[in-house]
C-alpha cells in the first residue's frame, strides 16, 4: 500500500487489509510505506488513527517508512493510492516483472478507471469517505487473490 506521506492513506489501506486478511485466516505479508520521505518514523496522521478507530481498527502502532526498490522483490503486488504514487513506484522497477506489481487500487472495485483515492490530509471530512474507498477495494482485492490460490 502506498501514498505520497504513509501517514493517510496508505496505513488505512495497511490496517484495513491486514483485519480481513484475519477474519479470512490468510496468512499474507502487508505492509504499507510512501514515496515521499517526510513522514519517516512518524505514526499515522491522528484522522487517521481516529477513523480506522471508529470502524474497529487500531493502526496507531504503524511508522511511516519510504518505499524501497527491493519492496518491487519483496512483495507480490505493490498498490498505489493515486496515479502520482504509481508513476513514482514505476520509475523505480528495473524489470517489467516489477512493473506488473503495481497496479492502482481503486481498480479492484472499477476496473480500468484508474481512479486516484483522494488525499484527505487537506479535508477533515475526507476520511470517512477515504475509509470507505480503501475498505472495499481491500476486499476485492482479498475475494480476487483467495480465488487464485484456490485455483492453485
Amino acid at each position: 500500500m502506498v501514498c505520497l506521506g504513509n501517514i493517510c492513506r496508505s496505513p488505512l489501506a495497511e490496517g484495513i487489509l491486514k483485519h480481513k486478511l484475519k477474519e479470512e485466516g490468510l496468512d499474507w505479508k502487508v505492509d504499507s510505506a510512501g514515496t515521499g520521505l517526510w513522514h519517516i518514523g512518524e505514526p499515522p496522521d491522528p484522522r487517521s488513527v481516529s477513523i480506522a478507530r471508529k470502524y474497529g481498527l487500531d493502526i496507531s502502532r504503524q511508522r511511516a517508512r519510504q518505499i524501497q526498490p527491493t519492496d518491487l522483490d519483496t512483495f507480490d503486488l505493490i498498490l498505489a493510492m493515486d496515479s502520482s504514487n504509481y508513476q513514482d513506484i514505476l520509475r523505480l522497477a528495473k524489470t517489467n516483472q516489477q512493473k506488473q506489481k503495481v497496479a492502482m487500487i481503486l481498480n479492484y472495485i472499477a476496473p480500468g478507471s484508474n481512479l486516484n483515492v483522494p488525499d484527505p490530509y487537506w479535508n477533515d471530512d475526507g476520511f470517512d469517505q477515504v475509509f470507505r474507498m480503501l475498505e472495499e477495494a481491500c476486499e476485492k482485492v482479498v475475494e480476487q487473490y483467495r480465488q487464485v490460490g484456490e485455483e492453485g
